[in-house]
């Protein structure tokens, strides 16, 4: 298929879906957004009200908060990164999606992998990181090694930002998870 192609259709599908009960009380989908060649993909668990609103993933306080992450390793939403999430609607008060809406988003959020293609995927949150990793751990034990997804990606996991502004003294191990994630790169790059 070709990738032009498929991302209207891929968007397309995400807006008619009704798949669980979030279609329901949502404003937008939020599909994702950024670099669809990427070699990063990084993957939170839910749009939030703003996101909701607009669209688009990560657009509050947490938002600039990745984007300033991002940035002090080279990257932005718009070169080398592509931002999606784990369920494409917001979970009402904005609690945790439930499994069985994070798996009726599951084969969305499998052909944007398959689609970007990303040669690492950075975990945000712990929602974002039990969906990919099959595993229930406190992302706290997660962080500092690299995973795989599904055998193919290679995955970090770090602590989600909107985490990091309830406990800013947290965001130095997130810069270890950054440098982490980037070594990988630079190792299958090598």
């Amino acid at each position: 298929t070709d990738p032009a192609a498929a991302w209207p259709a891929l968007h397309a599908q995400i807006a008619a879906c009704t798949a669980c009960g979030l279609s329901r009380t949502r404003t937008h989908t939020v599909p994702g957004v950024g670099d669809r060649q990427a070699d990063w993909m990084v993957i939170g668990e839910a749009p939030g009200a703003e996101e909701d609103a607009r669209g688009e993933p990560f657009v509050g306080p947490a938002g600039k908060l990745l984007d300033a992450m991002l940035h002090a390793v080279g990257r932005s939403r718009r070169r080398g990164v592509y931002i999606t999430n784990i369920v494409k609607c917001r979970p009402p008060n904005n609690r945790d999606p439930a499994p069985q809406e994070a798996q009726a988003c599951a084969g969305f959020l499998q052909r944007q992998i398959a689609l970007v293609e990303p040669k690492l995927i950075l975990a945000v949150g712990k929602v974002a990181a039990h969906n990919l990793l099959g595993r229930d751990d406190p992302v706290g034990r997660l962080r500092g090694q690299v995973w795989q997804w599904q055998g193919r990606v290679p995955v970090v996991v770090t602590y989600h930002p909107a985490y990091l502004l309830r406990s800013p003294l947290e965001k130095r191990k997130v810069w270890d998870d950054l440098c982490l994630a980037q070594d990988v790169l630079e190792r299958s790059a090598g």
